[in-house]
């Protein structure tokens, strides 16, 4: 081959590789893969008469925040990551979870706003959208949070960092396995009607939900017949998360006034699956209804 063939040869390798790092960088970037992924009203629910808010219900400089991506599928998000120091718990014991939000640098982040009175929510659900809990860990001096956590039944868990860093929300997700042979469950038909941990009865009304419109989700919640009036858990009636089937994209939305009546965009068609959390008698229950979006 010629001198100038051999040079051109060389060109085309180059801009191929380029070419093909371009689109893996794209693939696994996760601010690039959240950009193409559906939207979602991402705003734990605009109060009535509220601007637009962000994720956490927050505005900057009076200016609303642009609803962004889905949330809970990537471990990193705009140069934030979290970081599990050890992912494999062992069943049926109390064992200390412990994580850590790192930067673009891998330094440890140690500042972080307070949302619903903490400054870390964490969300654990089994794949099969089972096992759910909502926990809230302590910082350590090293900027390392933990969390006694005890799980009950074996197969791979999601775990959600939720939590707010110079005014912005994020949720980082990751992946934690316990030990054992899973007996995964499918997920429960839709159902009006369900009973919290603590025998609360809880009625959801909902109507017809379609992907990209605002839902609003009402609960009844009554004991023995007659109505309950919620007390304020984490500053509002209630808390309320919703994860779809498959992927386990997170929804985090709350109410839309003082008490459990909440408005949610869902993303796409599919099943979702709702956990309710109110207080009552000093207690937190938690409810779980499946959510049909077609």
């Amino acid at each position: 081959m010629s001198a100038t063939g051999r040079i051109a040869a060389f060109a085309g390798v180059v801009a191929l590789v380029s070419g093909g790092a371009a689109v893996a960088g794209g693939a696994i970037d996760p601010k690039g893969a959240e950009q193409n992924s559906a939207p979602h009203n991402d705003a734990h629910a605009a109060r009535s008469g509220d601007e637009p808010m962000n994720a956490h219900g927050n505005t900057h400089g009076g200016t609303a925040e642009k609803p962004r991506p889905v949330r809970g599928l990537a471990v990193a998000e705009q140069d934030l990551r979290v970081v599990v120091d050890d992912p494999e718990l062992r069943r049926g014991r109390a064992e200390t979870l412990r994580f850590r939000i790192v930067d673009a640098s891998d330094r440890t982040v140690r500042d972080f706003d307070v949302e619903h009175e903490r400054r870390m929510h964490l969300i654990l659900a089994r794949r099969d959208l089972t096992g759910f809990q909502h926990l809230h860990p302590e910082q350590g001096q090293d900027g390392v949070w933990s969390v006694e956590v005890k799980v009950d039944e074996p197969g791979s868990y999601r775990l959600f960092a939720d939590f707010a860093h110079e005014g912005d929300s994020y949720t980082l997700a990751s992946d934690l396995r316990v030990d054992g042979a899973a007996d995964l469950r499918p997920l429960p038909e839709p159902e009006m009607d369900a009973l919290s941990d603590g025998g609360y009865d809880v009625r959801l009304s909902a109507g017809d939900v379609h992907p990209g419109e605002e839902a609003e989700l009402r609960f009844e919640i009554s004991r023995d017949g007659k109505p309950v009036k919620v007390e304020p858990y984490l500053g509002a009636g209630g808390h309320l998360v919703a994860l779809r089937e498959g992927d386990l994209a997170f929804l985090h939305v709350h109410p839309t006034g003082d008490g459990t009546d909440f408005a949610a965009t869902f993303p796409t068609r599919g099943n979702y699956r709702l956990f309710l959390q109110f207080k009552h008698a000093g207690r937190v229950q938690t409810v779980a209804f499946t959510q049909e979006v077609d």
